[in-house]
């Protein structure tokens, strides 16, 4: 009876599967092991990367937060502007829903 821990290890190239098998015969272990610390090794490696993004967006937001209020908040002029084109948008919506 097979092992009911063991994985299942088809591949439809031969040539991957010798050289997975070249691959963990060199690091002296089992092509089970050495897949799941491969497959292992990718997600902590994706997971490093998505920590650092979102580290970096968390200093990005804090550095927006820190800023002086004068550089994000809009003129006067901008915030008219931004009113003007609101209303624009509202009274063309209204035009066509009649």
């Amino acid at each position: 009876m097979t092992d009911p821990k063991a994985m299942s290890l088809r591949f439809p190239d031969p040539a991957q599967r010798a050289a997975i098998a070249a691959a963990a015969k060199q690091a002296g272990v089992s092509m089970q092991e050495y897949i799941l610390s491969a497959a292992y090794d990718r997600a902590t490696a994706v997971e490093q990367r998505f920590l650092e993004g979102f580290k970096a967006s968390m200093a990005r937001s804090g550095a927006a937060f820190a800023a002086e209020p004068s550089t994000l908040d809009p003129g006067a002029g901008q915030r008219a502007a931004e009113q003007n084109a609101l209303r624009e948008i509202e009274g063309q919506g209204r035009g066509h829903a009649a």
